[in-house]
């Protein structure tokens, strides 16, 4: 393991602030998705300059493949990178949603995952399977055209059980999964739907094994499985835990972490290829709230990586990812920026989830700073934001006069000698996109042929949304390890799992489990459980996380509930305090029947003393 202190730094610091509007570069972030939407578009769509496209996508196959996100600068719908597209923005919704929220930004980010999953439901018309890419990247890259001209072959493509794909299944699978939750709320029946999509990709992935490019083969020469399919079948197994609490994908990530790699690769990158590292830093946060359950000694080795991920980034590892003159992470010359992006969000929600458990990593936000413009050459790398920034994407659809104001057919050469060729500014500005970024020597050259350097991904920018709604609004206080409410989704009623020990031999001194008293008669509607979740020692003292459950027990609703809570000598987080009273958080008005919120505290000593003071039944 590599060792950086990252739990016992003194200072949490993920926001450094660099003088940037990071409010407006969220919302130009989000509206990228906008311009690489696919099919007919709504009348709600706020890049105008685009238009309908991609309307017989799936026709020759029999099938409705209209949807859906162009991944780049070009017009093939990639199935793997735009499926790591949609679960990064479900990611960062879910971490960060509240923040986006007080941005104005909640819907459209809500909106774009939306876009993605509708395609993949049509996608997936059949439990075994998938298609998985709609045109091909050497036909495309022949023709130089914007998206409502194409000419191009159409023809989808897909795996299935004679023909696997455990990598592009299994990333459709983490993507559905966490959508799933971020429409709980607003959309059960949609979220429900999306789940039931996911259970059954993961089940496809993990049953006929093998990757997709295999089966897929015109995929290869633009994204290959590299990492090959057992990270994506980590993931998706930790995405499906994420969204369902259900013990076989608990089970799974502890019993198959060794032979699939999660408890053995450190890594120093995380993209759509490679996916151990969110894998890792997904199952530390299980780990951190409590629910490893038996599996602790095998989640703590997840752990152990993710911590060599965020050493490596911040060059304190024993194996550290490289870094430009100017300060940025390194990678590779094409397309560099996407590396830079996916780090910092992992290390942005590493952090949070550190600090809501009470402990401490020091994160700079040098890394989006430097995209949006504080680097040695002052260039901004987000098109639209800034003053110097580049003119010359290479974007098919960007540097092509709009259709809408120009609809002359623009031929398949012809679109390389007029449009191409140009030595001009694109006629339409694609705000807010990510271009592949500078090269090891922080050098840019802003034109159109180098793509490079020039040409944008969707999976650039969809983990920094999360990263600049968090830069932009701070923590707000939120415990990103507290899951407010915990229904199952597919149940009406649903059971919860007991919170386990998060370490993996408690010390002698650990307090038992508190079953508090209510004030109310000798039974009560309401229930309140503790449990000490994790312990930790610090100058001397032994320090508990407790997991306090209070789950309504009756047929009726729980309004203005009323809690007492003597003993506690520490802060506490997911109630709202009056007086010496606790209430409800902010976020929750009443706690139906069947239901639970969870709260938690930190404290040197047993557990406090809690009890139900008031409460009414609707």
């Amino acid at each position: 393991m590599a060792v950086c202190f990252l739990h016992f730094l003194v200072v949490l610091l993920p926001l450094v602030h660099g003088g940037h509007d990071y409010g407006q570069a969220l919302s130009k972030s989000i509206l990228f998705f906008e311009a690489q939407r696919s099919g007919y578009l709504p009348s709600t769509q706020r890049v105008t300059w685009r238009s309908n496209s991609g309307l017989q996508d799936g026709k020759a196959n029999g099938v409705d493949l209209v949807g859906g996100y162009y991944d780049a600068g070009d017009n093939v719908k990639f199935g793997l990178p735009m499926a790591f597209t949609v679960t990064m923005m479900s990611w960062s919704v879910l971490e960060y949603g509240r923040q986006m929220a007080n941005n104005g930004e909640l819907r459209h980010a809500m909106d774009a995952i939306k876009w993605g999953t509708d395609y993949f439901i049509k996608a997936h018309p059949e439990p075994y399977v998938l298609y998985g890419e709609v045109g091909d990247g050497n036909t495309d890259h022949y023709c130089w055209q914007r998206p409502e001209d194409m000419t191009t072959s159409r023809y989808a493509y897909r795996i299935d059980t004679n023909n696997p794909g455990s990598d592009l299944a299994g990333e459709t699978a983490a993507a559905m999964a966490s959508a799933s939750i971020v429409f709980r709320r607003s959309n059960p029946a949609y979220s429900n739907e999306l789940l039931n999509h996911a259970k059954q990709l993961f089940d496809f992935a993990d049953k006929y094994r093998g990757r997709y490019d295999s089966s897929i083969t015109v995929a290869r020469k633009y994204y290959q499985s590299v990492s090959g399919y057992a990270d994506e079948l980590l993931w998706a197994a930790a995405w499906l835990f994420q969204a369902t609490n259900e013990p076989y994908y608990l089970n799974y990530l502890g019993e198959n972490g060794d032979s699939l790699g999660g408890t053995g690769w450190g890594m120093t990158e995380f993209g759509w290829d490679v996916k151990y590292a969110g894998v890792q830093v997904l199952v530390s946060k299980f780990l951190m709230q409590g629910k490893a359950d038996h599996h602790a000694p095998v989640f703590e080795r997840y752990q152990q990586k993710a911590d060599f991920f965020m050493c490596a980034c911040l060059g304190k590892g024993t194996r550290n990812v490289l870094k430009t003159p100017g300060g940025l992470l390194f990678r590779q010359r094409w397309n560099n920026l996407q590396f830079v992006t996916s780090a910092a969000y992992l290390l942005t929600v590493y952090s949070d989830y550190l600090s809501s458990a009470g402990k401490y990593l020091h994160c700079p936000g040098g890394s989006v700073d430097y995209i949006l413009g504080d680097n040695p050459r002052a260039t901004s790398y987000m098109v639209g934001y800034g003053n110097n920034y580049p003119r010359q994407v290479h974007h098919r659809g960007s540097s092509i006069v709009s259709i809408k104001e120009n609809p002359t057919f623009v031929s398949c050469r012809g679109g390389y000698a007029t449009w191409f060729s140009r030595k001009a500014s694109d006629p339409n500005l694609l705000d807010g996109a990510i271009v592949g970024g500078p090269d090891a020597y922080d050098d840019f050259a802003d034109e159109r042929d180098n793509y490079e350097q020039t040409e944008p991904a969707t999976y650039n920018n969809a983990p920094l949304i999360g990263v600049l709604s968090r830069l932009h609004s701070g923590s707000g206080g939120y415990n990103q390890l507290l899951p407010v409410m915990l229904p199952t989704p597919v149940a009406p009623t649903p059971k919860l799992p007991s919170p386990a020990p998060v370490v993996s031999t408690p010390p002698t001194s650990m307090p038992h489990q508190r079953r508090s008293p209510s004030s109310h008669a000798s039974y009560s509607p309401i229930s309140v459980s503790q449990q000490a979740s994790a312990s930790w020692n610090f100058k001397g003292r032994t320090y508990y996380r407790y997991s306090t459950i209070v789950t309504n027990k009756s047929d009726k609703t729980v309004k203005d509930l009323k809690l007492a809570i003597w003993k506690l000598y520490g802060p506490l987080w997911g109630l709202s305090k009056y007086g010496n009273e606790y209430y409800f958080p902010t976020w929750i008005t009443a706690l139906p029947a069947g239901k639970s919120l969870e709260f938690v505290y930190i404290h040197a000593a047993d557990p406090a003393e809690i009890s139900v003071s008031g409460y009414t039944l609707a």
